[in-house]
This record gives structure tokens, C-alpha cells and sequence, in this order.
């Protein structure tokens, strides 16, 4: 059997918290920045969570976390 190796792209962008959620940065921040208002990119400050839905897909893609 073959080696089980986490994606690394995944491990870039995600940290799986203590309590068991993965934490993500928030996406739309990186550039063509003049059109969005100041409250929008305001409230895309941080980190958020990544939804129920997808945390199959985050834990598949690192399985030792």
C-alpha cells in the first residue's frame, strides 16, 4: 500500500482548530479592491470557519490533522 500524504495546498491554507472545526482565511480580499466598499472588505478581516458541509473534504484532504 501506498503512502498516505496530506495535500499540501490544503495544509497551506487550513488549521484545524482544538476543538475540531478548520479555520480558513476569507476569500475575495486579494485584489480588484476599488470597486468594494469599505464595509465589505471591512467584514473580510480575519480567519472564519469552514462550513459543515466542506469539513469531509478538508479531512480527506489532510488525514493526520
Amino acid at each position: 500500500m501506498p503512502k498516505m500524504k496530506t495535500k499540501k495546498s490544503a495544509a497551506k491554507r487550513f488549521r484545524v482548530r482544538p476543538g475540531g472545526t478548520v479555520k480558513r482565511g476569507q476569500a475575495f480580499k486579494r485584489h480588484i479592491l476599488t470597486k468594494k466598499t469599505t464595509k465589505n472588505k471591512r467584514h473580510l478581516r480575519g480567519s472564519t470557519e469552514v462550513h459543515a458541509t466542506n469539513r469531509g473534504h478538508v479531512a480527506q484532504m489532510m488525514p493526520f490533522a
